[in-house]
């Protein structure tokens, strides 16, 4: 136990000593002020076109402007098939006296993470895991890495667990840097703010039998928990690209692509249900909680927790047998 301890603080000093952590942590302290902007410009310019701050006129007229758009032949049926339920979903909200966009500190970390659970955070995962492995080769270190009279499945063990660590760590400053700079804009109440959840989404209509009210606290604890998971499926696919291929920027622009090409999927590929199998079209499982129409027929919260565990399982085997039979000369 202690070995393995010194091997993965050495694998996490290795980590901070490339400086991708603070590398991410800036792309957040840029980034996240920039959002808070947009999404205070939004609300000011919402309230201006409606000339109140009352957010019961806000989502009628939503419902109003999507259900004349469902009387155009140029949208999708796809995309009316989601306003359908959108509608619905709305008219929830107004039945049940709960505001679905309450402006506050909270709601905006809530709302962030649901909207970067599936680009966005993954990239962020990307540039820490993608030279993991591959970064030895770029280094030198590798054949050094393979002749230590350690046991290889210890040495890779310890990357693995150093890897899920800066994941873990990666997502809760997302949480707290967006919850800390939007906090000075919206204020930061909120946390028991009413949250629901449970929507049943069957054929294009709701089923709100098992809607529940959940308090915003506990709303955004599953919401993260639910996004951590996927950045560790995300972790994982990238630890095995970064075991096969000794280039850390092929590696990386393989996860890149891989991850364009699921948000592409997302939004074109909603006939071809074959998709559903690719863990990039998985990544949005805070969706469900919302209840969101999904992309794809056939995908639901079980579905997606499922592929993604089939996706990192079989992707750190691909790595343990690689790395352990790996030449060492080569």
């Amino acid at each position: 136990m202690s070995s393995m301890y010194g091997l993965v603080m050495n694998e996490s000093i290795k980590i901070l000593r490339k400086k991708r952590l603070w590398v991410v942590v800036l792309i957040l302290l840029v980034l996240v002020p920039i959002f808070t902007y947009a999404q205070l410009r939004a609300t000011i310019s919402n309230q201006k076109q409606l000339g109140t701050t009352d957010w019961k006129v806000a989502v009628r007229q939503s419902i109003n402007d999507t259900t004349n758009r469902l009387s155009s032949t140029r949208i999708p049926e796809e995309w009316k098939k989601w306003m359908r339920i959108r509608i619905q979903q709305q008219q929830y909200y107004l039945d049940h006296d709960i505001n679905p966009t309450s402006p506050n500190g909270v709601t905006f970390t809530r709302d962030f993470m649901n909207n970067a659970v599936s680009l966005f955070i993954p990239l962020l995962i990307v540039i820490i895991a993608s030279d993991i492995v591959s970064g030895e080769h770029t280094g030198g270190t590798i054949k050094l890495l393979l002749t230590r009279p350690v046991k290889r499945w210890k040495v890779l063990t310890s990357k693995l667990i150093a890897l899920i660590l800066f994941v873990s760590t990666i997502v809760t400053l997302t949480g707290i840097i967006a919850y800390l700079i939007s906090g000075l804009v919206f204020g930061y109440r909120g946390w028991n703010y009413p949250v629901l959840t449970g929507f049943q989404i069957s054929g294009e209509e709701i089923n709100t039998e098992g809607v529940h009210v959940l308090p915003q606290w506990l709303y955004i604890l599953m919401e993260y928990g639910l996004s951590w998971y996927a950045c560790l499926a995300v972790a994982s696919i990238s630890f095995m690209v970064s075991v096969l291929v000794r280039s850390t920027a092929a590696g990386m622009g393989i996860m890149v692509s891989a991850l364009i090409a699921g948000t592409i999927l997302t939004n074109m590929a909603s006939a071809w249900e074959s998709a559903k199998y690719f863990f990039m079209v998985n990544l949005q499982l805070t969706d469900y909680l919302a209840g969101t129409l999904p992309p794809i027929p056939g995908l639901s919260l079980p579905f997606s927790l499922a592929v993604l565990g089939i996706w990192s399982v079989a992707s750190l085997i691909v790595a343990y047998v690689v790395f352990i039979r790996r030449d060492v000369l080569n």
